[in-house]
């Protein structure tokens, strides 16, 4: 039983779901097993070969309407997925990102054509999903990007370079943010899909050495004149993208909070069965007083974290989940998600800085939450603007 014994909310009781969680849990189980994950953190990405496992054992596009070849599913599925990698530390799996970002992106945004074209291989692992938005000299300010995308007959050429590219190495379905008209500012942003596999021009750069996430093939990536058909803009329309990210933010932002919840109870479960073990001066250190305080505080906090989650996932389930509200549910959660694991280390003592004990690649993840999909400096901005 979770440390948070917070009830399961009714939209996720359903007799399907729970099916379903068993199913992912057993996948993760037999595909991802301890040593296998430990490999990726040692080459810095998981295998290619994973993905179409995934893809064969349903959990890619899940949410995708069977008509595209996806699971028929809703965010409920997607988030049993994130919920079972955070709890069987599937560490690098970018499954999140791949179903949960950019898939959706063509979903509700796609023409019928692009649909149909793109939607069957994103759910059967054939094309890996990346979004590519950051820049080396922008990060959270889109409207300043300088990637263009020329329209020439009908094809696009796009130029630029982008960074901190999320399965930079492995995506080769990238959607990009870039200004195909520079005059125009937001207005003049556009998002194409480049199927990297299929042009001239893309070049990936190195994978980069990072304090966590060991096994996510983070990278920049450059486009040297990529060449693309025009039926690869994203709609039918340009200067949608700037809308079209903004659509999507909350969906992405609730995503990095249901992630940061459920690292949280993961670091308070190893951490109580750490200090009901580990003794000093006689007694388990979770009979110690200042333990038991720590820890009491930092469960009624992730409580009403997880209650607000949930409240939000039932929002976006009913389509009401609006920017402020995510930005809320991703600046509580991510801060949090710090201040749990910096305490859960410290009860672990010396053992909490040795990287045998999961408690040490928790810290170090935990950590970039507070910064990708949006830093939570402008998540304050975003939350002050209700003010």
């Amino acid at each position: 039983m979770s440390v948070l014994t917070v009830p399961t909310p009714g939209f996720m009781a359903e007799e399907e779901l729970q099916t379903f969680e068993s199913s992912v849990a057993r996948f993760f189980e037999q595909h991802a097993p301890e040593a296998r994950v430990a490999r990726w953190r040692d080459e810095g990405q998981v295998e290619r070969a994973f993905w179409s496992e995934a893809g064969q054992g349903g959990l890619l596009g899940v949410s995708v309407p069977a008509e595209y070849g996806g699971g028929g599913g809703d965010l409920r599925h997607d988030i049993v997925i994130l919920q079972q990698a955070v709890r069987k530390q599937v560490s690098g799996f970018a499954v999140s990102l791949h179903n949960g970002i950019v898939t959706p992106y063509v979903v509700t945004h796609g023409t019928e054509a692009q649909k149909r074209r793109w939607l069957p291989k994103l759910c059967s692992g054939e094309l890996i999903a990346a979004v590519a938005m950051s820049e080396p000299g922008v990060g959270s300010d889109l409207q300043s990007i300088t990637t263009r995308a020329v329209r020439d007959g009908d094809s696009y050429r796009i130029s630029g370079a982008k960074t901190f590219i999320s399965s930079g190495i492995l995506a080769n379905f990238v959607v990009v943010a870039a200004k195909t008209d520079a005059t125009l500012g937001a207005k003049g942003v556009s998002l194409l899909a480049v199927e990297t596999d299929l042009c001239q021009g893309f070049r990936r750069g190195r994978k980069l050495k990072k304090m966590g996430l060991d096994a996510s093939d983070t990278a920049e990536v450059f486009f040297d004149d990529v060449r693309v058909p025009a039926s690869n803009l994203l709609g039918e329309t340009e200067g949608q993208g700037f809308r079209q990210l903004m659509t999507e933010l909350p969906r992405e932002r609730l995503i990095i909070a249901v992630q940061a919840v459920n690292a949280i109870e993961l670091a308070l479960e190893t951490t109580l069965d750490y200090v009901r073990q580990r003794k000093a001066f006689g007694k388990p250190i979770l009979e110690f007083q200042n333990t038991q305080f720590k820890l009491a505080d930092l469960k009624a906090e992730a409580t009403a974290a997880k209650v607000f989650v949930n409240f939000c996932i039932e929002q976006q389930l009913a389509g009401r989940l609006d920017v402020a509200t995510a930005a809320m549910a991703k600046l509580l959660t991510t801060e949090l998600q710090g201040r749990v694991v910096d305490q859960c280390l410290q009860l672990h003592g010396g053992y909490g800085y040795v990287e045998d004990y999961p408690i040490c690649r928790m810290y170090r993840d935990a950590r970039i939450s507070r910064i990708y999909g949006g830093s939570n400096e402008i998540m304050r901005l975003v939350i002050a603007r209700t003010l």
